[in-house]
């Protein structure tokens, strides 16, 4: 056993009765190396890693392997999920040394941290012939080493300026960005590009407010088309709900079967929403099965969310998820087991591996009679009981603050607008403002209830800081946005550049060989993006524009990368909708807040990135609620932006004509 048996990461654990003499990232582990006078190998990787394992298995197991690493350097285990900031940075080393990246990484570095030679998965040969290639240039060549990891480091750092070209968010460059976004839509099977394809739920939440603010049909088309493809594809689990993280190929049907707090809380929201504005059937059903997964598999013991499921089962990918026709037939009967094959497009050539099918659903049966409905649903929950006895994958039940803070914001508006699982959404806030928050300030994860050592990075305060912003207008609770509040402005003071921008490493965070402060949006809201939507949020339910005015700096920042790449800042377009929608500011002043009637319209039609509120007049730690009387004893609602008012209406055709 290594020194990795007491870590808290599940990832670090899989790796702790390895031959290799692993450290955790450490100061100590450094020290050895420049003890022992030998390079560092740094590798990168997270739990449900399909190609972490495969490695894992190949080389780290292997005992020949193992005393090659152990005889020539100090080998250091990450977790990428852990330590995002220790990632970024040798990512970004990777990237530009190999033209790629991924996980697992593989880095090569000095003593001193300086990356010399980095790549991502090797096999065993070619990794046991790295190894010795790499000791011998150290022992014979180490001053070129040197000088190299030197170079790489001031590369990297040239790479992430702290103040570049601004220009100011406009409705110009949001239509811009939107019709940019129109032409590198896939017209047959939707999303953007091609195999391998992701969710893109960040893009779509920003369509969703374009549409919301032009009316444009286009973009509504994207939306609607790219999510039904999704839905029906085998990237979505037909029996238990789920996204998984991205599909091998450009029409959804294969998935890469890990699944993510993160993809599945962004596209809670999309679902939701687009369920909210249209009242598609489709987006409602997912919206709820997506509820129903994290709840049933996800939730911790705790209270929060758990990160992901493995993309394998006893380290075969796709063990548990994929049928042929015969086994259909087996659990459900010849008649039911044919028409299921028809409904799943379970053929006998397969669209998977060894002649087995992943489930994706080739007919519409939404809107379909209610027989044939019922008939789904029944097949569905016998094939669920039936899988479920089957090996399942193992799940890394540690909470990240951010991810977390992401399901709290879907969860908190998919219950603001269906009225269901507030519950969830309160119990994970509760979790992260009495686990997560330590002295002030946040830890990034945590797991079995006891907090990790790692700090918390600028994702973690932007997406905490905007949840707890979300359970304030649920709950019309004060205490969250003061909670949410003493987030940002913790960050504010912390992580600023200066010119209006943000690191992603606190100015009093550990050192590391630069400081990373990356503002794209990629699987997750960069930190930059989470920022300006918490801030958004925050300056709307408070009156106090100092928030809005270092959001609108740091999204002027990202300005000139939306206008010419707008598929990776789709979040800081979100935010930038709301600004340029206002946000409408919403209170609803009513004895009964959470059955009234007039909250559930507001809600229902709030606008692009508006917010509501909604309690008793002068409620304490509501500002928006305070100076705002009922009019003639009705329940009243004062519809306002930039806090201007109009005057307050008291019926929902008042409110629905006063919001058009």
């Amino acid at each position: 056993m290594n020194r990795l048996a007491d870590a808290t990461s599940p990832y670090l654990l899989q790796h702790k009765d390895n031959p290799v003499d692993w450290w955790p990232w450490s100061e100590e582990a450094f020290a050895e190396a420049r003890r022992r006078e030998v390079p560092v190998l740094i590798s990168v990787g997270y739990a449900s890693c399909h190609w972490c394992h495969v490695m894992a298995h190949e080389s780290f197991e292997n005992e020949d392997v193992a005393k090659l690493v152990n005889d020539g350097f100090v080998a250091i285990k990450v977790d990428r999920e852990e330590r995002p900031d220790v990632d970024a940075v040798y990512m970004t080393a990777t990237q530009a040394m190999s033209g790629q990246g991924g996980w697992p990484m593989t880095v090569f570095a000095t003593p001193e941290g300086d990356p010399f030679f980095c790549g991502t998965y090797y096999p065993r040969a070619t990794f046991a012939g790295l190894l010795q290639s790499v000791s011998k240039a150290w022992r014979e060549q180490r001053d070129e080493v040197i000088k190299q990891g030197a170079a790489v480091v001031t590369a990297i750092g040239g790479a992430q300026p702290a103040g570049g070209p601004t220009a100011p968010i406009s409705a110009e460059l949001l239509d811009a960005a939107a019709a940019r976004l129109a032409t590198e839509h896939d017209e047959t099977h939707g999303g953007f590009g091609g195999a391998p394809k992701f969710p893109p739920h960040l893009n779509l939440l920003f369509l969703l407010r374009h549409w919301q603010r032009t009316g444009d049909a286009r973009t509504l088309e994207i939306v609607r088309h790219t999510t039904e493809s999704m839905a029906r594809g085998g990237i979505y689990d037909q029996l238990a709900g789920g996204f998984s993280r991205y599909s091998v190929d450009k029409h959804w049907t294969v998935p890469h079967f890990e699944k993510m707090l993160y993809d599945n809380a962004l596209l809670l929201r999309v679902y939701a929403e687009l369920a909210r504005l249209t009242g598609d059937p489709l987006a409602r059903r997912v919206a709820d099965e997506t509820v129903t997964f994290l709840a049933d598999y996800l939730a911790t013991g705790q209270g929060g969310f758990s990160s992901a499921l493995d993309a394998d089962t006893d380290g075969v990918e796709g063990l548990t998820y994929a049928w042929t026709p015969d086994q259909l037939r087996e659990t459900l009967g010849d008649d039911d087991g044919t028409w299921a094959a028809d409904l799943f497009g379970v053929t006998s050539g397969g669209n998977f591996e060894h002649g087995t099918s992943v489930l994706r659903l080739a007919r519409d049966v939404d809107d379909a009679d209610p027989a044939i409905v019922a008939r789904w649903r029944d097949v569905r929950a016998r094939l669920l009981t039936a899988r479920s006895a089957r090996p399942q994958p193992e799940r890394d039940d540690k909470v990240v603050a951010a991810w977390n803070g992401m399901a709290v914001t879907a969860l908190a508006q998919y219950a603001s607008v269906f009225g269901a699982h507030r519950d969830l959404a309160v119990r994970t806030a509760e979790l992260l403002a009495s686990l997560h928050l330590v002295d002030g300030r946040l830890r990034r994860v945590s797991r079995n209830g006891v907090a990790g050592s790692p700090a918390g990075v600028l994702e973690d305060y932007g997406c905490v800081a905007e949840a707890f912003c979300a359970v304030h207008q649920l709950t019309g609770d004060g205490v969250w946005l003061e909670r949410a509040g003493a987030l940002l402005d913790t960050a504010l003071a912390r992580f600023g550049n200066g010119a209006g921008g943000f690191f992603d490493t606190a100015d009093d965070a550990e050192k590391l060989v630069t400081r990373p402060a990356d503002p794209t949006d990629n699987a997750t809201p960069s930190g930059l993006s989470s920022m300006a939507a918490a801030l958004i949020a925050y300056a709307a339910l408070t009156g106090e524009n100092s928030y809005r005015d270092a959001a609108e700096a740091a999204l002027r920042t990202i300005a000139p990368i939306a206008d010419r790449h707008p598929r990776f800042t789709g979040y800081a377009l979100a935010a930038a909708e709301a600004l340029v929608s206002g946000p409408f500011e919403i209170a609803v002043v009513t004895e009964a807040p959470e059955t009234d009637p007039l909250v559930a319209a507001a809600r229902r039609l709030a606008p692009p990135g508006a917010v509501v509120v909604a309690g008793r007049p002068d409620r304490p730690g509501v500002p928006l609620l305070a100076d705002r009387p009922m009019i003639d004893g009705k329940p009243t609602v004062y519809v306002c932006r930039g806090f201007v008012c109009d005057r307050p209406v008291t019926s929902e055709e008042e409110l629905a004509a006063r919001l058009r």
